[in-house]
């Protein structure tokens, strides 16, 4: 009886202590508005859906407009991921934190109270892309800011969306009836035939569009080959001339194996981007007769450089020269000896102008379908900086521009990241240096073109 007294006494204290325990777990489990929300517990969000809002900061973007947002990325079906942070969170290194814990290939955009930036791995877009698209959306409101970059993002950006995300926009449900499958397949056979019908109406426009390209182009690279033909009719080399060595020969019989060989890849191309086989033989053609000229004159025999900037046909370059374009930056680009001499008097040099629907223009004004036609001439490794800021390192450096003109040429258009493409899973196994960074650190500068400069991996420029 006293047992039973007991222990129907403890009963409320039992009941106090398990409450106070409760609570006690609640307090620790609740998200505190002091603290910050790890980079483990974003990524771990952003895995499962592209769109994240911390709770400390809810004011700037709304369930509904986060669920919109996520919502349009998901349909578009790119690696879209957007965090919205409170202010004061924590900057050291963010980005590349957060895309170490993601492990996402992608696309980063972080609105940081009334901040943003945003960096992406080349394979799906380039950094100066990235950049272009910071800086357009600077000074809006948080939801504006969000979709109008969202919206330039996607139809600018290569990848595809992780498989994490599921296949779904929505926020999930309790299942589909026998009636409603009934419905979804015969909406899906329907548009199914349509979906068929509107893909080959693209791939016709895209070959006309193709084929218009390089009958364009055509004239140009004939251009180019005659010229170069008519160099080896007027050098007058005779293999078996006084004076000629097998050295002389060796090179003489390379460039005219270069000019039958341009010929040959010219009347095999197809589309724009297999022109580039042929300047590439063009440009190798004229080194050679450089050299046979050098021999021939018991000159040192020129190191291999690069054709004039200005005008491949000039031959290859001797020197470099600063020049400048209109309206861009100054560069170093490589120039003839002509050039040079025009440039050190203040005069233009000798432009290569093609036709286009304005008029005559500069080829890197021309279009994107003369990408591979100076690729061919300069090579990956040199092109991107001579074309800075010009119409066609623009195009170049757009996603869409590798589909339809081949990659290669440095950072303009270059979609290898060990083989990875957008959405793919690559987890800490990436180059922070490829993760589109500006000026210096991970958060150097993203949509202020180097104002501020970040520092370590901090928020700078842009923010």
């Amino acid at each position: 009886m006293n047992a039973v007294r007991r222990t129907t006494r403890s009963l409320p204290g039992l009941l106090l202590l398990a409450c106070a325990l409760a609570l006690v777990a609640l307090t620790a489990l609740a998200p505190r508005a002091g603290a910050a929300t790890g980079v483990s517990a974003i990524a771990d969000a952003l895995r499962k859906n592209p769109v994240y809002v911390d709770p400390a900061a809810t004011a700037q973007l709304s369930t509904a407009d986060a669920d919109a947002l996520a919502r349009q990325i998901k349909d578009a079906g790119k690696p879209v991921f957007v965090a919205v942070l409170p202010a004061g969170y924590p900057t050291r290194n963010l980005f590349t934190d957060l895309r170490t814990a993601t492990g996402v290939i992608g696309l980063y955009a972080i609105r940081l109270g009334d901040r943003f930036d945003a960096r992406a791995d080349s394979s799906v877009l380039s950094r100066t892309a990235v950049r272009n698209l910071v800086t357009s959306v600077q000074g809006e409101s948080a939801k504006a800011q969000l979709t109008d970059f969202t919206d330039r993002a996607l139809a600018n950006m290569g990848g595809r969306a992780p498989a994490s995300w599921g296949g779904g926009s929505g926020s999930g449900g309790s299942g589909v009836s026998g009636t409603a499958l009934i419905t979804i397949g015969a909406v899906v056979v329907a548009g199914g035939a349509g979906a068929y019908a509107l893909v080959r109406r693209n791939r016709r426009r895209h070959a006309e569009e193709q084929r218009a390209a390089l009958d364009r182009l055509r004239v140009v690279v004939d251009e180019d080959i005659t010229a170069f033909g008519e160099e080896l009719d007027r050098l007058e080399f005779h293999p078996a001339e006084p004076g000629a060595d097998d050295a002389m020969r060796a090179d003489y019989e390379r460039a005219l194996n270069a000019y039958d060989q341009a010929k040959q890849y010219m009347a095999d191309a197809r589309r724009p981007e297999d022109v580039r086989t042929v300047t590439e033989a063009l440009e190798d053609g004229r080194f050679s007769l450089a050299r046979l000229a050098a021999r021939r004159e018991g000159r040192p025999l020129p190191e291999r450089r690069p054709p004039c900037f200005f005008d491949p046909r000039h031959g290859p370059s001797v020197t470099d020269a600063t020049w400048t374009p209109p309206g861009g930056a100054p560069r170093e680009v490589p120039v003839c000896q002509a050039d040079a001499t025009r440039l050190a008097d203040g005069r233009d040099p000798a432009i290569r102008e093609v036709d286009t629907d304005h008029g005559r223009r500069p080829y890197w004004d021309a279009g994107p379908a003369y990408g591979p036609w100076a690729g061919g001439y300069f090579g990956g490794g040199i092109l991107p900086g001579l074309l800075l800021g010009t119409a066609l390192g623009g195009w170049m450096s757009a996603p869409a521009y590798a589909a339809d003109y081949g990659t290669g040429y440095g950072d303009f258009g270059g979609f290898d990241t060990g083989g990875h493409q957008g959405g793919d899973v690559s987890g800490a196994d990436f180059d922070p240096g490829d993760f589109g960074s500006f000026g210096g650190g991970d958060f150097g500068g993203g949509g202020d073109f180097g104002g501020g400069g970040g520092d370590s991996g901090d928020f700078g420029g842009g923010f």
